[in-house]
């Protein structure tokens, strides 16, 4: 959680299994606790935004997505919980990027272990999908791709270094409340020290998503067994979080992270005790959500009702 200050223009690694709705979710510090909370209806509707869905698809893809957040709050929120209240723990002591970068492989694996979970449901989805609805797919992320461009490759470096600090500053305020104008500028010389290539990006982004297009395309034409598809689905997340062996693109992202995390590590090691408070409070209330979730009646299919 520690880690999930805003990125600018570099979507949290948590995104980029596309089609993982429920990792979607949780990717935003705002909005993932609303999110998760009618996570359901919110991830139906942000599907079928993509694929728009015909009246034989829709009530096994509400029936699968109920059925994926069932398994996700009994199996994996107590092990979040865990993870919070270790996290409101360790806020009392200085924390290391090497922690963070801990942190950050641990959260892999926990995105590989959802992946694994849904790839079936995943896999039943896109042997389902007709030509067209790919068409739309490629649609929406060329609509996306152009609000990118529009709101990150705009002005000039000072620019966008600017906005991203803003962006940063209100993220961390969520957590930690108001920081004096010291901090700010302790904060504004880690947020610049970042890499900044919202250029790059948009390519990397673009790459997956050519990647997602060409694996439907194939699932569509050659129709392979539900197992051989689930196989090409678990393949695309892994091959997403390495960049498809970009080495341009791996590295780049390489030190962002390290810059991201020696941020992240540095804003949290100069908060006050009244600022550690305001954080440990901030996951409280994730942790009193995730313990009401987990204990929700796991039958999910009357959870949510979208037409």
């Amino acid at each position: 959680m520690t880690q999930n200050f805003s990125m600018g223009g570099h979507p949290a690694w948590l995104r980029r299994a596309a089609l993982l709705f429920l990792v979607a979710l949780l990717s935003s510090c705002n909005m993932a606790r609303l999110g998760y909370n009618n996570g359901e209806t919110i991830s139906y509707f942000w599907l079928n935004s993509y694929v728009g869905f015909d009246a034989d698809q829709k009530p096994w893809v509400k029936k699968e997505i109920g059925n994926l957040f069932a398994w996700h709050r009994r199996t994996q929120l107590p092990d979040y919980i865990g993870l919070l209240t270790q996290a409101q723990k360790r806020i009392a002591r200085p924390v290391t990027e090497a922690e963070l970068a801990r942190d950050y492989e641990d959260m892999r694996r926990r995105v590989l272990t959802i992946t694994d979970r849904a790839a079936p449901s995943l896999a039943d989805l896109a042997l389902a999908l007709r030509p067209e609805q790919i068409v739309r797919i490629q649609e929406k992320f060329d609509s996306s791709n152009e609000t990118f461009r529009k709101e990150h490759l705009r002005g000039d470096l000072a620019d966008r270094q600017r906005q991203r600090f803003k962006r940063t500053m209100k993220q961390a305020e969520h957590w930690f409340g108001n920081f004096s104008g010291e901090q700010e500028r302790q904060i504004r010389v880690l947020s610049d020290a970042r890499p900044l290539n919202d250029e790059l990006v948009l390519a990397d982004r673009m790459q997956r998503q050519a990647e997602m297009i060409r694996m439907l395309q194939r699932i569509e034409a050659e129709k392979p067994t539900r197992e051989a598809a689930a196989a090409m689905i678990r393949q695309y997340v892994s091959g997403t979080m390495d960049h498809y062996g970009h080495p341009e693109y791996q590295a780049y992202f390489e030190k962002y992270r390290a810059a991201q995390m020696r941020m992240v590590a540095g804003i949290i090691n100069m908060t006050t005790a009244a600022q550690k408070e305001n954080f440990t409070q901030a996951l409280q209330g994730w942790v009193d959500d995730f313990q009401t979730l987990s204990r929700l009646d796991p039958a999910p299919a009357q959870r949510f009702n979208v037409n």
